[in-house]
C-alpha cells in the first residue's frame, strides 16, 4: 500500500528540491527515497518506472512549470511588449531555477504528456508572434529563432558564461531590442 501522502507529484516534488539543491546529476532513486522518508523499493509504488520515468515526469513539471511563467508574463501583451515580457520571464525562470532548468529537455521527446507540455510552451510563443502577423511557416522559423535566443541567453547566463564586467542587463536590454526589430521587420510571407 502506498504511503500515505505520498503521490507522483510529491515525489517529483522531492525530485525537483534534490535538483535544486545539488543539479541534475544527485538525481538517484536512494537520494529521492531518503529525501522522501521511505526506502528506495517504496518510490515504485509511484513511479513505476524508476529513474526514468522520473526524469520523464521532472520534465514535463518543468516544461509546464516555464509555460505557465511565461503566459502569465505575455498575458495582455502584444508585440513588443509581449515579447520583451516573454523574454525577461524566460531569463527569470532560468535564475530561479537553474539547476531545474538544466534539466528542462531541449529535443522533442516521443512521450504524450511531455509533447502535450511542449506544444504548451511552443503554443506561447507563437500566440505572441501573431502579434506580428506571423502565421504558417513564418511562425515557426521564427518561433524557433525567439526560442533560440531565449534559450541561448539563458543558458550562457545560468551557467557563468559572461564573465565581463559589463552589465548583463544592459546586454539583454540589447538582446531584446535587436529580436523585437527583426520580428517588426519579419516576412509575413
Amino acid at each position: 500500500m502506498p504511503r500515505v501522502g505520498l503521490t507522483p507529484a510529491a515525489v517529483v516534488g522531492h525530485a525537483l528540491e534534490l535538483i535544486d539543491e545539488q543539479g541534475p546529476e544527485a538525481l538517484t532513486l536512494a537520494a529521492v527515497a531518503a529525501r522522501a522518508g521511505v526506502a528506495t523499493p517504496s518510490l515504485y509504488k509511484h513511479v513505476s518506472g524508476g529513474l526514468t520515468e522520473l526524469r520523464r515526469l521532472i520534465a514535463v513539471r518543468v516544461t509546464e512549470e516555464l509555460a505557465e511563467q511565461l503566459s502569465t508574463a505575455v498575458q495582455g501583451r502584444s508585440r513588443d511588449e509581449a515579447t520583451e515580457a516573454l523574454l525577461r520571464a524566460y531569463l527569470d525562470y532560468a535564475r530561479r531555477h537553474p539547476r531545474r532548468y538544466a534539466a528542462l529537455p531541449q529535443a522533442p521527446q516521443e512521450e504524450p504528456e511531455l509533447q502535450h507540455a511542449a506544444a504548451r510552451l511552443v503554443g506561447v510563443i507563437v500566440a505572441v508572434l501573431r502579434g506580428y502577423g506571423l502565421e504558417g511557416s513564418e511562425a515557426i522559423h521564427a518561433a524557433r529563432t525567439v526560442r533560440s535566443v531565449a534559450h541561448g541567453f539563458a543558458s550562457l547566463s545560468t551557467s557563468g558564461a559572461f564573465q565581463l564586467a559589463e552589465d548583463l542587463t544592459v546586454t539583454q536590454e540589447r538582446l531584446i531590442g535587436v529580436l523585437t526589430q527583426g520580428l517588426r521587420a519579419w516576412p509575413t510571407a
